[in-house]
């Protein structure tokens, strides 16, 4: 299996498709890994060099205690492989990741493509009460040091919503999420802290160039939906979707719809 040390990790990457296509990066949730993005590799990889890895904390990457830069993470993948440049697909907190990468390193990238993302630095938005009792809940479960409940709960109010009920929810669709997260569980006693970007995205998104995509699902969290205006409403080259009944991981729950939007503009745009 592939890893590639960096200082204070070892990480875990995948690549599909010819080194010679148009690149791509996917950069997955933090309630999830790297396998959040299989139902779309096999498509993209068709005319793309697929690239993704596990980020600390996550999947089968390792990482000690230390400090670290999840930028840093990111072009140390692309430098290993050979990359000079990549669109960039980040969820949740990939997507930050990816819009930190771009204002830090517009130099890497040729694409952007957010999915219930926003940038580093967005200031706190007040949550609903039935989020607030949530987030109420996973606190007490990281107290108790349940990681695996908090896992759980993670991934119900992310990947599920704060307005749907599980029971109603595609039964596949449900354990695929909750698999997803529970890989993570292995990873609580891991303790890395990441490096904020300074100053944060917020205020440089306006500088973001290169063609963007900004996704959202509908059911997401108060934050995410706001987040995914703001983006619409600053990057300068800019395409704006929302995923109907789906929350957080709308290629995991859609993935045939979320598929046809990103190919789609990847062709538009020529990435």
């Amino acid at each position: 299996m592939p890893h590639l040390t960096v200082p204070g990790a070892s990480l875990y990457y995948e690549t599909a498709g010819h080194v010679s296509s148009p690149a791509l990066l996917l950069l997955h949730a933090g309630i999830a890994n790297l396998r959040m993005w299989d139902p779309q590799v096999d498509a993209l990889a068709a005319d793309h060099f697929v690239i993704r890895f596990d980020s600390r904390g996550c999947g089968q990457t390792t990482s000690d205690n230390v400090d670290f830069s999840a930028r840093a993470d990111a072009r140390a993948v692309l430098d290993h492989l050979g990359v000079a440049s990549a669109t960039l697909v980040g969820c949740s907190r990939g997507g930050g990741t990816a819009i930190d990468l771009a204002v830090e390193s517009p130099d890497r990238v040729k694409g952007l493509v957010t999915v219930g993302a926003g940038p580093s630095g967005f200031p706190e938005i007040e949550l609903t009460d039935v989020e607030d009792a949530r987030f109420d809940e996973m606190d007490d479960a990281f107290d108790a040091q349940d990681w695996h409940r908090l896992a759980r709960l993670e991934v119900a109010l992310w990947a599920f919503g704060p307005l749907r009920n599980e029971a109603d929810l595609d039964p596949e669709f449900v354990a695929t999420a909750y698999a997803l997260g529970r890989v993570n569980a292995a990873h609580a006693e891991e303790d890395p802290t990441p490096i904020p970007l300074e100053p944060p995205a917020v205020n440089q998104v306006s500088d973001i160039e290169v063609p963007a995509l900004v996704t959202v699902g509908e059911f997401d969290i108060t934050p995410h939906l706001a987040e995914y205006e703001y983006l619409l409403s600053t990057l300068p080259d800019v395409s704006g979707c929302t995923f109907r009944d789906t929350a957080h991981l709308p290629n995991v729950e859609r993935p045939a719809d979320f598929q046809r939007v990103l190919v789609d503009w990847l062709a538009e745009h020529r990435l």
